[in-house]
């Protein structure tokens, strides 16, 4: 019987969720609910209430159940709350989806830094138009000028909820030092931008570890769930250092942990913060992890760039499925080198920029825009099969790409989670790209959530996380080897025509 249980919220930026945990940190439960953005004009904006109400309502189900005596928050990323002196929300919740015209960004980077020298300082790169949490106060100072005034405390998103439910307001490395422009990693502390923003006394004096205890559930929050007051709140933790926790806690080196969704993020553990000349303005940053050690990370809409390509096929061919793999078929695009289907679908994201995404038929460039109109449609597209594979080997070069980018070597092993875990035509491409690494797929059906919930365990057990390593074995998959002869010959191209 287990002696204690532990609730862990994961704020996805699409489902949400609640789960229970037990004290050897075992899935016993778990419910989840998608909540939608909502838009007022072209700002877009989180739907903080009704799924805070939504949290209570799971957790007071959840503590009839089970005995919680820890609820440990992940949620993702480029999202901050400000709230005033009674502890409500000063400002909208903006989301990161929100998009601005370039008066904005060129007006944040004449008056801050230019994109590279932020990005030396704060080993931030630019993504997107306020998924960097230093821009979007300024595109709150700048759009809610007079409720801003009101601010007292800006939290960032995982110690949101943890004040939501204890009162107590605190920070810990994995956001704060997560693509902000609001972290120097070189002082360990908070930027220089944050006192250009003029926001240093609104930001949680202290960085505490992300196992620490904020506080304990507040009476009104024990009213509303359940939960005892006497139930302990960790600091939380930003999503993707939560997948990688449990790699750390095992003692992996030298890997890359490649965890996919719709944002595909790639994280290499390293001693240094430094970039080559060649990445800057590329959408390559360093995190910190839970012991405040640097993890060089890349990005790209992976999940994104196949869900539109595969709503395109299905809607030209009048299909719903996954074909099988077809490998004699991929040996023979990659022979001729004649269709390629380059990124991106969100312009300005990702590994390339600058590129503006398009398919490539027997030289003829086609913008992807005029595909989902329909005045401009390949005719492979009609070939179900080929564009299907074709599409596989875009995501599989831009994950090579974005391996790369973090300084993985091609030797050594890649640890593949999240969705496209399951693709098997696309970790069977990965090993023809990386012919002398090893790949495995995990066995991490909830990584995020069971990364918050060591973080339960350590902070009721007084330890740390490293402390946890008995408790759970990673089970690694190792993917079977597919030889594409010309492999490498086909990614140059491509790379070629991405410029």
């Amino acid at each position: 019987m287990s002696n204690y249980h532990i609730a862990v919220i994961d704020v996805g930026k699409t489902n949400k969720k609640v789960l229970i945990f037990d004290d050897k940190l075992r899935l016993l439960d778990s419910v989840y609910k998608n909540f939608d953005e909502y838009v007022e004009g072209k700002t877009h904006f989180e739907d903080v209430e009704n799924m805070t109400a939504w949290f209570k309502e799971s957790l007071k189900g959840f503590s009839s159940e089970y005995d919680i005596k820890a609820l440990s928050i992940t949620t993702h990323g480029a999202t901050a709350m400000c709230i005033d002196k009674k502890g409500k929300l000063a400002t909208p919740p903006v989301a990161y989806t929100t998009e601005t015209d370039e008066s904005f960004q060129e007006a944040f980077y004449s008056r801050f830094g230019s994109r590279e020298e932020l990005q030396q300082k704060t080993a931030t790169a630019q993504i997107g138009d306020v998924i960097n949490i230093g821009k979007k106060v300024y595109f709150l100072q700048k759009n809610y000028p007079d409720q801003f005034k009101e601010v007292e405390t800006i939290l960032n998103y995982p110690q949101y909820f943890g004040y939501v439910f204890t009162g107590k307001k605190g920070a810990e490395p994995t956001y704060v030092g997560c693509h902000t422009y609001l972290f120097d990693f070189a002082a360990k502390h908070y930027s220089e931008l944050a006192d250009k923003l003029g926001i240093r006394d609104k930001l949680p004096p202290k960085i505490s570890k992300s196992w620490e205890v904020l506080g304990t559930i507040s009476e009104q929050a024990a009213a509303e769930t359940g939960l005892s007051t006497n139930c302990v709140v960790t600091m939380g933790i930003h999503d993707s250092n939560s997948s990688l926790l449990p790699y750390i806690v095992q003692g992996y080196k030298d890997f890359v942990l490649n965890s996919t969704g719709t944002w595909c993020v790639a994280m290499h553990p390293t001693a240094d913060v430094k970039f080559a000349e060649h990445e800057l303005g590329k959408l390559v940053f360093y995190n910190l992890n839970a012991f405040f050690e640097p993890v060089k990370t890349s990005i790209f809409m992976g999940g994104l760039e196949f869900e539109t390509y595969t709503r395109l096929l299905w809607d030209i061919n009048k299909t719903e499925h996954y074909p099988e793999p077809d490998y004699d078929l991929y040996r023979k695009i990659i022979s001729e080198k004649k269709l390629f289907i380059l990124p991106s679908v969100v312009k300005g994201t990702g590994i390339f920029p600058d590129a503006k995404p398009c398919v490539i038929e027997n030289g003829v460039s086609i913008p992807l825009e005029n595909i989902q109109n329909g005045t401009q449609v390949p005719s492979f597209f009609t070939d179900f099969h080929t564009a299907w594979a074709t599409m596989s080997l875009s995501l599989a070069i831009q994950t090579k790409a974005a391996l790369n980018m973090v300084g993985f070597a091609g030797k050594g092993a890649i640890f593949t989670e999240g969705g496209f875990r399951k693709n098997k035509e696309y970790n069977a491409l990965l090993t023809s790209v990386y012919p002398d690494a090893s790949l495995y797929l995990t066995n991490m059906e909830e990584a995020t959530a069971f990364g918050a919930a060591i973080l339960g365990k350590a902070a009721l057990d007084k330890t740390t996380p490293m402390e946890t390593n008995d408790c759970f074995d990673i089970k690694l998959t190792p993917v079977d080897r597919v030889e594409l002869p010309g492999m490498q010959e086909y990614v140059q191209a491509f790379l070629e025509r991405v410029g």
